[in-house]
């Protein structure tokens, strides 16, 4: 196995932990968003904890969608290089 095909395995694998890491915090973002809906009347938070704990998953979604984007990006300039 040649140097150049180390280094690109080396890259998918960085890119396929980095993918791993973006489900997760899709995944953690809304099971968090879920549980706060169904603890916020429980507990007595006021509206305005609730519009903040909606703007914190908003901003955790967002992120993921530009490292997606990055992944995406990422991948098509692998396969050119080939």
């Amino acid at each position: 196995m040649s140097a150049q095909d180390k280094s690109a395995e080396a890259r998918e694998r960085a890119l396929a932990a980095k993918g791993r890491m973006v489900s997760l915090v899709i995944v953690g973002t809304m099971l968090l968003w879920l549980l706060s809906l169904w603890l916020a009347p429980k507990l007595g938070l006021t509206t305005r904890y609730s519009i903040l704990i909606d703007l914190l998953a908003l901003a955790a979604l967002l992120w993921s969608f530009i490292v997606s984007w990055q992944l995406k990006r990422a991948r098509q300039a692998a396969r050119d290089d080939r």
